[in-house]
């Protein structure tokens, strides 16, 4: 592998740490911002989620490309282009006049986020080769990743209140410009000779996309559509023509993005199903909880933002005893004790929902079960998945966990939006269903699902129709996703457990903490 000299560790170490705080800050800051773009912007419900999911699978079209570019042409170089990628899509974020371009502009954001996350980890790895000196980085780097996930809320709600929704993407152009001036003082270039001799898996990557792609907007737009439409069942088709395809091109690929003879490793299975149960579950739902603490409780911004600490810091403290816990019982038990935890923190945030008469603070406790949940899961799991594969396919196994996160990411969000509009529209079938048709309440539920409560009082004009009604149309709604959320994550703790086997997981004693935080 050749390299340049080494430059400044410290000021390396700070521009991979800003990389990771702003890709983890456009994940978890613009939920609590969705509100505003509902009124803002005029967006409906499918457009909101359309905002988020554009991100998470644009990152999973990048992942498995960048790393073998950044081999190819060098880390460092990269590294630059893609950190001044993601401040250009930002600026166009927070400059986009309406919903498609934002949209469009999540996208392109999505994409430079995910390269410029797999660039920071290569170099990151490269800057410090001393065992020691890469522990700590790694342990850094992990606890500025998760301070990102972990109160993005909370830096969302502080930048609404004291500028406007624009500010939440354009205070990443200059954070985007100070990364570069860390770059190019502190990185060293690296890259790999042998890289030139690997084909880019160009085929594996655009089949993914499509059956990724195919199968969100299918979801997203199903209901619209009609499911026994020509246009669903050809996306339908075309989602499994990319499935399929997909699969055929791995199996037969010399250097594929996934190779699925990993999953014989009962380790790596069993791990990926731990990531695979928390982005069905904790994750999805840090989307849409902003919304419930809105349009279901009434809260500002701000109080929304101060709420979901208790949901989100939890995993902020939790990778220490995680890891404790890996080196002592084994990922056999952690990951799907985790991974109840969070099932459990959901049941009983779905019950603590029923008592909303009471406030607010009755789905607390359950999101801080759930948040510790995440801590317990998130840190065995990333560690498994390249811990338990031979050194020299660990990229790989990196690689793989990453896609597994972010497509389960971007389905369940769409399947967690899909939850939500059935739950509202079965209240307020319930309640208004003799006054309007069939159309117009699942127009008035997704209306909802927005976060437009007053919007909908206002465009119904019924005496008996008060904004508590609604509100409590929304509370149950969500006790569907929440429900749906708690049997996801129990179900995966079992199929995971299950996965593992009797057997000693001796791997996750020789592992060693790579990631304190994030996804």
């Amino acid at each position: 592998m050749s390299s340049s000299a080494p430059r400044h560790p410290f000021l390396a170490l700070a521009a991979i740490c800003l990389a990771a705080l702003m890709f983890g800050l456009e994940i978890s800051s613009v939920p609590i911002i969705l509100p505003v773009l509902e009124a803002r912007l005029h967006a409906d419900f499918q457009d909101l989620q359309w905002i988020m999911n554009a991100y998470t699978i644009a990152c999973t079209t990048v992942l498995m490309a960048t790393g073998t570019l950044a081999d190819r042409y060098g880390r460092r170089r990269m590294f630059a282009l893609t950190v001044l990628a993601f401040g250009l899509a930002s600026l166009l974020c927070g400059l986009a006049p309406g919903t498609p371009v934002l949209i469009a502009a999540r996208f392109l954001q999505g994409m430079a986020g995910g390269a410029m996350f797999i660039c920071s980890i290569a170099i990151l790895s490269h800057q410090f080769p001393d065992g020691r000196a890469r522990g700590r980085a790694f342990a850094i780097w992990g606890v500025v990743a998760g301070i990102g996930l972990g109160f993005g809320p909370v830096v969302g709600g502080a930048i609404i209140a004291l500028a406007s929704w624009q500010w939440v993407f354009l205070v990443h152009a200059p954070l985007a410009l100070l990364g570069l001036a860390l770059i190019m003082a502190g990185v060293a270039e690296s890259r790999d000779p042998m890289a030139r001799q690997q084909k880019l898996d160009l085929a594996g990557i655009v089949t993914l996309t499509i059956a990724v792609l195919g199968l969100t907007w299918l979801i997203t737009q199903g209901d619209s559509l009609g499911w026994t439409s020509p246009a669903a069942l050809g996306l339908m088709a075309a989602t499994a023509a990319g499935l399929a395809a997909f699969v055929a091109v791995e199996r037969f690929h010399p250097h594929p993005m996934f190779d699925f003879s990993v999953f014989r490793i009962r380790d790596f299975s069993g791990a990926i199903l731990g990531c695979i149960g928390m982005n069905c579950s904790y994750w999805p739902f840090m989307i849409y909880l902003p919304l419930y603490f809105s349009a279901g409780l009434g809260y500002g911004t701000t109080a929304a933002g101060l709420a979901l600490l208790v949901y989100t810091v939890p995993f902020l403290v939790m990778p220490p005893i995680a890891q404790w816990l890996l080196l002592r019982y084994q990922a056999r038990f952690v990951i799907p004790a985790g991974l109840f935890l969070i099932g459990l923190g959901f049941m009983a945030m779905k019950w603590g929902s029923g008592l909303a008469h009471l406030g607010g603070w009755t789905v607390l406790p359950g999101a801080l079960v759930a948040g510790i949940g995440l801590g317990l899961t998130t840190t065995p799991a990333t560690n498994m998945t390249t811990a338990s594969v031979p050194a020299h396919r660990a990229g790989m196994a990196s690689g793989m966990d990453v896609s597994a996160r972010l497509i389960s990411l971007a389905i369940n969000i769409a399947v967690m939006g899909l939850v939500l509009v059935a739950g509202i529209l079965a209240a307020l079938r319930g309640s208004l269903g003799a006054a309007l048709d069939a159309a117009r309440l699942r127009a008035l539920a997704e209306q909802l699902a927005g976060g437009d409560v007053a919007g909908v009082q206002q465009a119904l004009a019924l005496p008996d129709v008060s904004g508590a009604l609604l509100q409590a149309a929304v509370t149950h709604g969500f006790g569907w996703v929440m429900l749906y959320g708690g049997l996801g994550a129990w179900l995966t703790a079992a199929l995971s457990f299950a996965v593992f086997g009797g057997r000693q997981a001796t791997a996750a004693r020789d592992a060693s903490p790579r990631v304190a935080g994030g996804r």
